[in-house]
């Protein structure tokens, strides 16, 4: 590149539009693990045993069906800051109210009492994460969704690192149920953030509730491939979320204390994923959306099958801290890449709809698949479960190949960057 283009590319990645972009995926990122990594450590720390550890994922199925009221949110606009600043800060707060219920409840004593405060966080949670991708859809134009996409995910990867990271630190120093009142506080972030942040303008919006029910899912089921679409989104990501919900255990397993793990993954884990978000952006910007998406899947299936490595060397810190850089540099890449391809899918007058529907699609390896994890890593032990989810990666990777020449046309990046 040119002097000049690195000139704008600095332009761009410091613009008060990718800074919006990385405080809201640091206000998206913080709840999820809220409910996934930290709560398993609390929960097998209580004694609860993996089996029902595992279920515990099916608290995250409003991340799946979240499609089912982003219409609402895409007809109706509160009275205060406008249809996306306002939805967002009444989720925000609900979700900061919901994250302290947590914190009253001890899973050992209540675990169904958990149960149901965790399903109120990752209700608000899927709601803010709708009003979140339409804010950033309409606030950027379409030469910026990649490296939008690569601003937010290190936004949200960090606050998933503090979670899961500083998450576990504290929880050895202060006791898990402070640590949530710690990350309700830290939510604050995302307040903020809303409330500074400039109301996006879109040319229409949906005139009635049925107009904005409807038209989405008609207009998107239209399109040549929408099903494929939607049967890759699914694959893309499956094999690296089920390795991912069982994790913490296995490290646990092997030997780590929450506290060594922590350490590591806040020291090991912060930058790779900082570094693999925005260097999927910048790669983007010069390959296109397709290339991102066939290199960074096939990073994540090797990353996963690192972890297989760790059941060799057992308690080692320094090849823990290489297999959680390694996982955490290629997911901050594949999931820029991913990101940016469902964002340049949807119809900005229905985009908080046609998002979340994209978006529910992507969780459902997280709630539905992730729930047997458990089972699976018992019954065929760690080797063999953390291989077969690399191997999972391979049935997206070929749907892949078939979209090559559509997808090369429709959603290939331009080579200008905007630095408005």
């Amino acid at each position: 590149m040119s002097g000049s283009s690195w000139r704008e590319l600095a332009r761009a990645v410091f613009s008060t539009r990718m800074l919006i972009a990385l405080l809201m995926g640091f206000a998206a990122g913080l709840p999820l693990l809220l409910t996934l990594t930290l709560l398993q450590a609390w929960m097998k720390s209580a004694g609860v045993d993996l089996t029902t550890i595992g279920l515990f994922a099916l608290v995250g199925l409003p991340y799946t069906v979240k499609f089912l009221w982003a219409p609402l949110l895409d007809r109706y606009t509160p009275l205060w800051l406008g249809r996306r600043r306002g939805w967002l800060l009444l989720s925000q707060l609900a979700l900061v109210a919901a994250i302290l219920l947590m914190a009253l409840v001890s899973p050992g004593e209540s675990p169904l009492g958990l149960a149901l405060a965790a399903l109120l966080v990752t209700f608000f949670s899927a709601t803010q994460d709708i009003v979140i991708d339409a804010y950033r859809r309409e606030a950027l134009i379409d030469e910026e969704l990649g490296l939008g996409a690569g601003l937010y995910v290190p936004g949200y990867r960090a606050a998933m690192l503090l979670v899961g990271g500083g998450g576990l630190v504290l929880a050895d120093q202060i006791g898990f149920a402070q640590v949530y009142l710690v990350m309700a506080g830290l939510m604050g972030i995302g307040i903020v953030t809303t409330l500074l942040a400039p109301e996006p303008r879109v040319p229409a919006t949906p005139r009635s509730l049925h107009e904005a029910v409807i038209e989405p899912f008609a207009e998107y089921f239209k399109r040549e491939h929408a099903l494929l679409i939607l049967l890759f989104i699914v694959l893309y990501k499956l094999g690296d979320q089920m390795a991912s919900h069982m994790t913490i255990p296995f490290y646990l397993e092997i030997g780590f204390s929450n506290t060594e793990i922590g350490a590591v993954v806040k020291t090991f884990g912060v930058v790779p994923t900082l570094v693999g978000g925005l260097l999927g952006g910048v790669l983007m910007l010069r390959t296109g959306i397709y290339a991102g998406l066939w290199a960074f899947g096939i990073l994540q299936g090797l990353s996963t099958a690192g972890f297989i490595v760790l059941t060799y060397t057992g308690h080692d810190l320094a090849w823990l801290a290489a297999v959680i850089g390694f996982e955490n540099l290629s997911a901050g890449m594949g999931t820029a890449a991913f990101i940016a391809f469902m964002g340049s899918l949807t119809n900005k007058r229905f985009t908080a709809t046609q998002f979340a529907l994209l978006t529910s699609l992507m969780g459902v390896p997280r709630v539905f698949a992730s729930a047997p994890t458990g089972y699976l890593a018992q019954a065929l032990g760690w080797e063999v479960f953390f291989l077969g989810c690399a191997l999972i990666a391979v049935p997206g990777l070929l749907l892949l190949v078939r979209f090559r020449g559509w997808l090369q046309d429709a959603t290939a990046s331009p080579q200008r960057v905007s630095t408005q």
